[in-house]
């Protein structure tokens, strides 16, 4: 049976998606790689890998027997922002690098887009699945260019390509990077460690978000889904909260009374977020492949600070 390749595979996603690959299908199913070592403590089949560099994808997915490729590599949107070359260089001509070697090899293809490829003229609240995208940061452009190629490997090549957009994603394995949604990750880290928190974003600030447990069953439920059902393919809008920083910190009060938030706004991740919609509609998801969500705030709540007190007090 053909191996699964995971791209980017020590980023937010990329790290627990192997995790959760190798224990749905076996060690001896997936290839992690990423551009840096592992650390040590990495028991799982590993490869250095640039997705920029078009001749060592080829060579991966021939040498080991590719069949299925989750490509996670890219630059978030705040870092893409401050790199925008580097960011359209991994971002797309990594992108084109994977669907032409998954043209070549007959591989699948799962590549995450983000509420990033929207922009200020979608409407912001329920976001169809199908509506206007003309987004404002190279994020963004990367986001939507990479829907569009994975459509058009598809009904061009017939490559089995399928993508979600994700939310902002929150996890307490991970800690916050470059993202503009990671506020939602690192309030959850203070209110630990200091009972306190500044928020970067604006009060009433809203942003669809989603736990990393969802946002890798919601992944590997896509792959897996009856491609017969799918008429969008790449870029299936999910979610699973719309929520602002004061409800993440109402939902933290109610374990950790004493927690405060104070607001020092920077105005570019705001301009960012602000280009984002409030809200989005995942009806498509649910009716094309069944998708439902386990965790709601108070729940990810819950799970969060019982798990960040444990890794951080130990």
């Amino acid at each position: 049976m053909r191996k699964i390749l995971v791209t980017g595979a020590l980023g937010q996603i990329g790290s627990e998606l192997t995790t959760a690959l190798i224990e749905h299908y076996g060690e001896n199913r997936v290839l992690a790689t990423d551009i840096r070592e592992p650390g040590k403590d990495c028991d799982c089949q590993w490869a250095l890998l640039d997705v920029t560099d078009s001749r060592r994808v080829a060579d991966i997915v021939r040498d080991h027997k590719i069949g299925t490729i989750y490509h996670l590599a890219a630059l978030l949107s705040a870092v893409a922002e401050k790199k925008p070359q580097q960011a359209w260089q991994v971002n797309i001509s990594g992108l084109y690098n994977v669907l032409e070697v998954a043209r070549e090899f007959g591989c699948a293809v799962f590549t995450p887009s983000s509420i990033g490829a929207f922009g200020p003229n979608t409407p912001p609240v329920t976001t169809p699945q199908d509506t206007i995208q003309r987004p404002t940061t190279m994020y963004g452009v990367t986001k939507v260019a990479g829907e569009l190629l994975c459509d058009y490997y598809f009904n061009r090549y017939k490559v089995d390509t399928r993508g979600l957009r994700y939310p902002g994603i929150v996890s307490h394995k991970t800690p916050p990077g470059g993202g503009t949604t990671d506020y939602a990750v690192d309030i959850y880290y203070q209110a630990v460690r200091e009972k306190r928190y500044t928020c970067f974003l604006k009060d009433g600030t809203y942003l669809d978000m989603m736990y990393m447990p969802d946002a890798i069953s919601g992944a590997i439920q896509l792959m897996e889904a009856d491609p017969t059902r799918l008429i969008h393919r790449n870029a299936f809008n999910v979610t699973a909260m719309s929520v602002g920083p004061e409800m993440l910190a109402a939902s933290i009060r109610k374990h950790i009374p004493q927690f405060e938030i104070i607001y020092d706004v920077d105005p570019a991740r705001q301009a960012i977020a602000d280009s984002w919609p409030d809200s989005i509609d995942d009806s498509a998801a649910r009716e094309e492949w069944d998708w439902q969500p386990e965790y709601d705030l108070e729940r990810m709540t819950i799970d969060m600070l019982n798990h960040l007190r444990e890794k951080l007090m130990a």
